[in-house]
């Protein structure tokens, strides 16, 4: 696969501008690496388990009527690991040290992330070809609603048990 060589050089202005940032992955909703400058960590994995992160993450967002999801944020012992959407079918994972200044990841994650999509924008374009989509995924207007534990739903015209 061919990166467009504006997503690599956004990364590396992501990397220059945060000097505590270890790692960043530009992926697709459903896990799949678009692009990625990584150094020392797996950017398949951090994919793969920051789409499952978002995905779980904006399940939380709708469950409290709080809208579309546009980050989280993981904070470990050793430094965070940061997840933005990016549209409705990509996102970026970070992941910095602990003397990170979030506010100053957060401000330029944000930057990047609607350079990124810019750049990403797939319009119904010919000049293109060569240039694949990022698939989307089922957002939350297709979770289903579940009743709270220990509530059945009721039917009254449930059949009674004959014996």
């Amino acid at each position: 696969m061919t990166v467009d060589p504006a997503v690599l050089e956004e990364l590396d202005r992501l990397r220059a501008r945060v000097p505590s940032l270890s790692g960043s992955v530009l992926a697709t909703t459903d896990g799949l690496v678009v692009a990625h400058d990584a150094r020392g960590i797996e950017p398949d994995g951090l994919a793969a388990l920051a789409a499952a992160h978002l995905a779980l993450a904006r399940r939380f967002a709708h469950a409290v009527n709080h809208g579309e999801l546009r980050e989280s944020v993981v904070e470990c012992d050793r430094g965070y690991i940061t997840t933005y959407a990016a549209g409705r079918a990509a996102l970026l994972a970070l992941v910095t040290s602990g003397d990170a200044n979030l506010a100053m990841v957060h401000l330029e994650a944000r930057r990047c992330v609607r350079r990124l999509i810019r750049i990403l924008a797939i319009e119904p374009n010919t000049s293109s070809p060569n240039r694949p989509a990022i698939p989307t995924q089922a957002g939350p207007a297709s979770l289903a609603r579940r009743t709270p534990t220990g509530t059945p739903p009721t039917n009254p015209r449930r059949r009674q048990a004959t014996g």
